[in-house]
């Protein structure tokens, strides 16, 4: 950046919001343009559909052991043995971890059920 706009950019962070609102309603004039349009106009083409979409489009989840009740630990760790196919170590250290990642890269109906079966033994788990 050159000295100048340094400066500039100094001054601009100095000025009170009345004092910015004033700028941008005199670089409007100035220059014939609108700071509102563009800004609304991009809010409205990406605002409503493109979040819609993309959970849409979403065919990876993560099936995660959010809670583990501590009378419900033994239950639970035979669950997620069953799920994972870990061992006795691997599935106590996953358990004892939560919140942790049971399960990545399942599709939504897979991610559901396991939700399911861990949820009947007692855990409160979560699809992300």
């Amino acid at each position: 950046m050159s000295t100048a706009t340094d400066q500039i950019l100094e001054q601009l962070k100095s000025l009170t919001l009345l004092e910015a609102s004033e700028l941008v309603k005199q670089i409007e004039e100035a220059f014939g343009v609108s700071a509102a349009a563009p800004v609304g106009g991009m809010m409205m083409m990406g605002g409503g559909a493109a979040p819609a979409e993309e959970v849409e489009v979403q065919t990876e989840f993560t099936v995660m052991l959010e809670e583990v009740p501590a009378d419900k630990k033994i239950a639970i760790l035979k669950e997620v043995r069953a799920i994972t196919g870990l061992g006795l170590k691997e599935a106590k250290d996953l358990v004892e971890a939560a919140p942790k990642a049971v399960k990545e890269a399942l599709g939504k109906d897979a991610a559901e059920e396991m939700k399911k079966q861990l949820e009947a033994v007692g855990a409160k788990a979560s699809v992300k």
